[in-house]
């Protein structure tokens, strides 16, 4: 909990200081004219390590208790195999989350910066609600024989599971807010292996450890936080 509050803090500490020392004004996430190509990694600055930070932090928060996480601990029991299926979460997610942050991305061609604006900053309060709503996992997800081995069945099960899901829309948020999708993709990535790989050789024994409802509640916080400084920024 006290990392992923210093990574807030630092975070806001960045674009303040960032602001204050651009001549034109920078909006929370908005980034200078000169950064907006379509490179798929913008130069390092201040503002693509806060991307980064930012997008791992709410991820790794977001993940605990999510549905994809109760996925990993499936499967994880069901095969046995830990490498295969770390490798398979890794790879749906970067699949998924590149599709979402480039669906992001899009987005900020597409909306005038007054309507993105208030569409982030409504669109993170929203996801500081879903949060307090507890995931389950579909028996679809779960069932059946490994028809494409572990690693197979792990890319496929995962993919699927974060369509649609918290993460999902919160990496499609954070790619339109920051206008650095590749950062945002890195982050969010690894936010989900943060969560998910100590489950997969954990077990329930780091779910435990972890007070979910305490976790989704500060989850719910820093969306909420997100959602003001869009709208007041």
């Amino acid at each position: 909990m006290l990392f992923i509050g210093a990574i807030f803090t630092k975070t806001l500490k960045l674009h303040q200081n960032y602001a204050r020392n651009t001549p034109e004004r920078v909006a929370w996430g908005e980034v200078p004219h000169e950064y907006n190509g379509k490179a798929f990694f913008y130069p390092v600055s201040e503002l693509t390590i806060e991307a980064f930070l930012v997008s791992t932090g709410i991820v790794a928060l977001a993940e605990m208790g999510d549905k994809t996480q109760l996925l990993a601990l499936i499967l994880a029991a069901r095969f046995r195999k830990p490498w295969p299926i770390v490798l398979g979460i890794f790879v749906a997610t970067i699949a998924n989350h590149a599709l979402a942050g480039a669906a992001g991305a899009w987005v900020t061609t597409v909306l005038g910066p007054d309507v993105l604006r208030w569409v982030l900053g409504g669109s993170f309060i929203a996801m500081a609600v879903w949060m307090l709503i507890p995931d389950s996992v579909d028996d679809e997800e779960t069932t059946g024989a490994p028809r494409f081995g572990v690693f197979g069945t792990t890319v496929v099960a995962f993919f699927l599971a974060e369509m649609g899901d918290k993460t999902q829309v919160a990496t499609v948020m954070l790619a339109a807010q920051y206008q650095a999708w590749g950062w945002v993709v890195a982050g969010t990535t690894l936010g989900m292996m943060l969560a998910n790989a100590p489950v997969v050789w954990l077990g329930d024994k780091i779910t435990k450890l972890v007070p979910l409802k305490v976790v989704h509640i500060v989850s719910a916080l820093i969306f909420m936080g997100l959602g003001l400084f869009a709208l007041l920024a």
